[in-house]
């Protein structure tokens, strides 16, 4: 069997928004297979079975043959090499914890190139993949040794680093659901939902409606418990102690047995629960107060600990925290017993995961350490210790409060509900988790003796996505519901977190639309940022000079939260090299379909591949939103078919206007989502199915803009975006006129300002 050469990896390129492939972020790689190119898998000696082995799950892959064990049916027929790498890597991907199901290979018009895109959430986890990929397929070959288990880990690792953890995962996840943007902010856990000025912020499950004052006050336990007491929530009796011997007469003030802890600790670091001896309370006062600036002393509360989650106002989930115990058989010690009872639950796996630098304890809970602080306080109370052997049939105390975690959200008495509610609003927190130690969260808290302990900033969720019994609470949901409370719908569509996105694509005069539409935007009182090959303009000022028709500039506005209103210019280039700054836009609008000559390193070649390339932005128009096309192009306006939203065709005379007239039946359906604005003579008429109004003196409004290097099809697209965004046609022509395609200093602002207010009064 011969040796091969590996495949070779030309140029790999992630996506991150939109593109010819998929409305999702993909990693595009360029592969040149060499001497594979005449070899198909059915030519490989054991090549099919080398993968079946050690990929067994490769039966779910359908492929294209629309059925389980499809791509298997595939792979024993013969198929090529950049296919076969594209299933691998979306297998690795799921076994390593991050599902993808998408995934295309395409040849190029070069022998044995093919291009080749997977989904992945994250750039460095897809290159990961591809590494792993790559490696696992030559050897399979090649017939060399494969550690798949290795390789999924180092993917898995790299998941670990980059994701975001799962808290917030969940409430970008329900936000997804709602077809509300995300976009990540830094590399952990501060993620943008919506645009503009639409967007909320989160940061785990911290809001922008999560005051500082809030947060501060939260993490000060003995002025939480001063707030909410006053305001009628239980609390169990504490003090504060500034020594040892202060803490001991606390106690015996409060009554054993009590808690000592930190007042500003977090996680339970210092906590010490369950005291009744002046040893141990004075020991416990030692052990806690390099955890915090000052010591409490609290009452113990009976029963177990309750995590309630507040959100906008409303217990959203409850979870039970329940002691851990073994029993005795006279036979084993305490460790053997806790090895046997309690960490040979599956469940529990050590360490316990980190992901997003969340701890995961959801997924995993953790092995039981018998020589941890925590227990051997525990087993020191009940006299005992690791290597005691209790009797038969006698219960021993490991843990207090364990993260062995039960769902009890339909237990809580609505008493108990409202005074969690009442402690978050009262410390000024959207979002809480108010702890209640409680012998039964079924009945009111005075009648059992309970209390509210603490009120927590920024609660963890995993305990509600994934509790060890009971089922998952749609925590994500409720908190993007508070977030965004009511969808905004507009003809079936939710509008939440979006402002109107004007995208504007083709290769001639679409700087000039950008910078005229963004103009009378900005004139009809709209907080208005524009992107163009001019640089990035905000209201009249151009903030960035670099040429910014790509992602990157469109990305930057659409994070501004002062923006209303978008315009991003998107050249072929960028749409081919990164994707569009947005998962959808209100104006999709095409100019033309020239360009294919600079795209050569696309394997762009021909005028009609550019209708791919192009159609990306007429394919993210939104239902309620609207194509613009130019109808003098007959490749453009074949792009009608493609728009969720309704179609507004421009054109510079009443030819294509007239024949789409006589090729539409009378009566059609398709008439009432199409719009035209038609240069007729001297004036621009504006026609829908059910009336028409004109601009009138055309030729003027063409030789002024020609002063501005304005061509008349630059002029209707941008009386076609002014119409579809509802801007008065008295306003667009005063605008027009008023329109200087200089780039901006002070003396070109004055101008132009005075130059619209005597525009404005004309008319």
């Amino acid at each position: 069997m011969p040796t091969f050469n590996d495949i070779a990896l030309l140029r790999v390129n992630y996506l991150r928004g939109p593109s010819i492939w998929t409305y999702r972020e993909v990693l595009e790689v360029w592969l040149d297979l060499g001497e594979l190119e005449e070899y198909p898998s059915n030519r490989i000696p054991g090549f099919a079975e080398r993968l079946k082995a050690w990929l067994p799950d490769l039966i779910e892959h359908h492929c294209g043959v629309g059925e389980r064990g499809g791509f298997l049916m595939r792979l024993d027929e013969g198929t090529w090499c950049g296919h076969i790498l594209e299933h691998i890597i979306i297998e690795l991907l799921n076994l390593a914890g991050m599902p993808t199901a998408f995934g295309q290979t395409r040849s190029t018009s070069r022998h044995g190139v093919y291009r080749m895109v997977f989904r992945a959430k994250d750039e460095q986890v897809a290159r990961a993949a591809l590494v792993q990929g790559h490696r696992l397929i030559m050897a399979a070959i090649n017939d060399q040794p494969f550690d798949v288990a290795q390789a999924v880990a180092a993917i898995r690792k790299v998941i670990e680093e980059r994701y975001l953890g799962p808290s917030t995962a969940a409430i970008v996840d329900a936000a997804f659901e709602r077809r509300i943007p995300a976009m990540r902010l830094n590399d952990g856990n501060l993620v943008q939902l919506g645009y503009g000025s639409a967007q909320k912020r989160i940061w785990t499950t911290e809001t922008a409606n999560t005051g500082a004052i809030a947060e501060g006050i939260a993490s000060d336990k003995d002025l939480t418990k001063s707030l909410i007491q006053l305001c009628g929530v239980p609390v169990p009796e504490w003090q504060v102690a500034g020594s040892p011997g202060e803490a001991w007469e606390a106690a015996q003030d409060i009554g054993l047995p009590v808690v000592v802890k930190p007042s500003d600790s977090s996680r339970n670091r210092g906590v010490f629960v369950n005291l009744s001896s002046q040893a141990e309370v004075e020991a416990a006062w030692a052990a806690a107060e390099p955890h915090g600036y000052e010591v409490m002393v609290e009452r113990m509360v009976p029963g177990n600990e309750h995590r309630l989650l507040v959100v906008g106002g409303q217990v959203v989930a409850a979870a039970r925290s329940e002691s851990l115990q073994v029993t005795g058989d006279g036979l084993h010690s305490v460790a053997e017993l806790v090895e046997s009872q309690i960490n040979q639950d599956p469940r529990r796996q050590a360490p316990a995961a980190s992901v997003g630098g969340e701890a995961d304890t959801g997924f995993r809970l953790g092995r039981i350490d018998v020589h941890g602080t925590d227990v051997l306080h525990e087993l020191r109370r009940q006299d005992l210790a690791p290597e005691s052997v209790p009797p038969s049939g006698k219960l021993v105390l490991i843990q207090r409060s364990s993260n062995l975690v039960i769902d009890c959200t339909d237990e809580v008495h609505p008493e108990t509900a409202e005074a969690a509610a009442l402690a978050a609003k009262v410390v000024g927190l959207d979002i809480a988790g108010v702890d209640v130690m409680a012998e039964d969260i079924a009945r009111p808290l005075g009648e059992q003796g309970g209390a509210v302990i603490e009120v927590n900033a920024g609660p963890g969720l995993l305990m509600h996505l994934k509790p060890a019994v009971g089922s998952p609470q749609p925590v994500g949901q409720a908190i993007v519901e508070y977030l965004f409370p009511a969808p905004a719908a507009q003809d079936g569509a939710d509008l939440s977190g979006r402002i109107p996105i004007i995208g504007i694509a083709g290769r001639h005069g679409t700087t000039g639309i950008a910078r005229l539409v963004g103009w009378l935007l900005h004139l009809s009182g709209r907080h208005t940022g524009v992107a163009c090959r001019q640089g990035i303009f905000l209201e009249k000022r151009l903030v960035d000079r670099r040429e910014s028709d790509n992602w990157e500039a469109g990305n930057r506005l659409l994070m501004n939260q002062q923006i209303q209103v978008a315009v991003i210019e998107n050249g072929p280039r960028s749409i081919l090299q990164d994707g569009l700054a947005y998962d959808r836009c209100h104006i999709g609008l095409v100019t033309d379909m020239d360009g294919c000559e600079r795209l050569g390193e696309y394997d762009i070649q021909q005028r009609e591949q550019m209708t791919r390339v192009l159609r990306t932005q007429v394919d993210v128009v939104l239902p309620s939103g609207l194509a613009i096309l130019n109808a003098d192009d007959a490749q453009v306006a074949e792009l009608c078919g493609l728009s969720d939203g309704s179609v507004i065709f421009y054109a510079s005379s009443a030819a294509p206007f007239e024949a789409w007239q006589e090729l539409q039946p009378p009566d059609g359906d398709s008439r009432t989502h199409v719009r035209w604005v038609v240069a007729r003579g001297d004036s621009v008429e504006l026609w829908t199915e059910r009336d028409s109004s004109t601009l009138a003196d055309w030729p003027g409004l063409c030789m002024q803009a020609a002063e501005q290097d304005l061509q008349p099809d630059q002029l209707l697209a941008a009386i076609a975006a002014g119409w579809a965004m509802e801007i008065a046609p008295e306003l667009v022509v005063a605008g027009i006129r008023t329109f200087s395609q200089a780039l901006p200093g002070l003396g070109a602002v004055v101008a132009s300002t005075a130059a619209f207010s005597a525009a404005a009064a004309a008319h």
